[in-house]
């Protein structure tokens, strides 16, 4: 049968995946926003262009640049509700081990203790009674 503690190990074992999977999952955010970011840089250098071909674009380069702006305005909030996420994660990971910690210890002084308990009924279990000593 397991124990509490390697019940809990498990436990952690998972919720660090689940972290990783939010960190993951974030990192992937943080590229989209750094494309979306590279991309409006790219659209305003542009619209900016003193180039005639350019200048007869500015209307869709404009159009462009709002649905950039609105995407990173998405990606945002997104990477903002997975930094709380991986928070989360990681604190519920970080507690069940200090709870996995504490069973383990508990564990350990209950073996102890039976340690000690065995020893004390063999020591009585070997010794003869008070009042038995010296009559035959």
């Amino acid at each position: 049968m397991k124990t509490r503690s390697q019940k809990l190990a498990r436990l952690v074992a998972v919720q660090r995946y689940l972290e990783q999977i939010a960190e993951s999952e974030l990192a992937d955010t943080t590229r989209q926003r750094q494309v979306v970011s590279e991309t409006m840089d790219v659209v305003a250098a542009a619209m900016s262009s003193p180039d005639p071909m350019h200048q007869m674009f500015s209307s869709v380069y404009s159009t462009q640049m709002g649905r950039l702006t609105h995407k990173d305005r998405i990606l945002s909030g997104v990477q903002e509700v997975q930094e709380a996420r991986v928070l989360k994660e990681r604190v519920k990971a970080d507690r069940l081990e200090e709870n996995r910690k504490s069973a383990r210890e508990m564990e350990d002084r209950e073996e102890a203790d039976t340690a000690i308990y065995d020893l004390v009924d063999q020591q009585l279990a070997g010794a003869p009674a008070s009042g038995k000593l010296g009559r035959v």
